[in-house]
């Protein structure tokens, strides 16, 4: 599946309702959509919101993830932003209807577990990448516009390049005062050669799915690993303890590797750290381990297929990936 110009793109709102997103973000976000070649539609529940959850209803998120598949003009859908429950939807999803219809499905963090419940229902590959409302910031977008260009606009694999610089600021709250860090790249903690499907997202919404139908096996696997900067100060010990979750799980002894993505600045997360992180780990021993891969809750980020190949050459400090559909 590929997008091309002429192609109507749907954004739902699943997670946390469009409504938080200003309207300047809106018109950004659709501006480029459009310079894309890319026709924006929006569906009809993404704006509506309880005030106690941020979101529409159950019944109004489903209807729009089902409208947004039966409809045949629209080739794929973005979601608007993430949130906190999508894990509410998964029982009231007609995987029947999505298996049917297969399209390109992009957001991350919370749409984490939609995207694996997904992959686990259907065997469709869903993306892990920007979301509708990433579209909306003025500055600093380069290489996430790129690199899903890469992934959902060709059919081709795709070798990660590290981006030069990224950004942890309230770009929404002022488009122009940026602050910019200089990357310093992906770090090897453990070195090795791999290749395997890709699982995963946001750590600790993809550990929701664990005892549950809706929980891909891990074998053979290629975990992309990622988490915010809600937890501040015990970033550490939350990842520590929610990867030490993932390793207790039936055939992690079959994964392949686990690539991590970069922390957010609040995280206090250097490589030190990482690396004391994975090293109290026996059962990491003999798996690559990469951390600091563009990817998570920092600007910018690469696209990645939830139920694609990823190939890793990390014999070196000079890491390798190599991902494709």
């Amino acid at each position: 599946m590929i997008l091309k110009a002429g192609d109507e793109i749907r954004v739902i709102a699943p997670s946390r309702s469009m409504n938080i997103l200003s309207d300047e973000t809106i018109n950004n976000a659709k501006t480029i959509f459009e310079e894309m070649g890319l026709k924006v539609t929006f569906g009809k529940n993404v704006i509506k919101y309880d005030k106690d959850y941020g979101c529409a209803s159950i019944k109004e998120r489903i209807d729009d993830i089902h409208e947004a598949f039966l409809d045949n003009n629209v080739k794929g859908i973005f979601t608007a932003i993430g949130g906190y429950n999508i894990n509410q939807l998964l029982k009231y999803i007609n995987y029947d209807i999505i298996k049917n219809n297969p399209k390109i499905l992009c957001g991350f963090s919370d749409i984490t577990a939609l995207q694996n419940a997904i992959y686990t229902k259907t065997n469709m590959i869903t993306f892990y990448g920007p979301h509708f409302s990433t579209f909306g910031m003025k500055k600093g977008i380069e290489y996430t516009i790129k690199n899903m260009k890469k992934m959902l606009l060709a059919n081709k694999s795709v070798e990660i390049e590290n981006s030069n610089e990224y950004s942890d600021d309230f770009w929404f709250i002022d488009q122009e005062n940026r602050k910019f860090i200089k990357n310093e790249g992906m770090k090897v903690i453990n070195y090795g050669i791999a290749e395997g499907k890709i699982l995963g997202g946001n750590l600790c919404t993809f550990n929701l799915l664990q005892g549950t139908e809706f929980m891909p096996d891990i074998s053979e696997s290629i975990l992309f690993l990622e988490d915010d900067d809600l937890c501040g100060d015990v970033f550490l010990q939350e990842f520590d303890r929610n990867l030490q979750s993932i390793i207790q799980m039936p055939n992690f002894n079959k994964v392949k590797g686990i690539i991590i993505g970069r922390a957010q600045v609040k995280c206090n997360m250097d490589n030190k750290k990482w690396e004391k992180l994975i090293k109290t780990k026996k059962e990491l021993k003999n798996l690559p381990v990469i951390v600091g891969a563009d990817f998570g809750h920092t600007t910018p980020i690469f696209t990645f297929p939830i139920g694609g190949k990823c190939r890793i050459n990390a014999k070196t400090d000079e890491v390798k990936i190599e991902i494709e559909k």
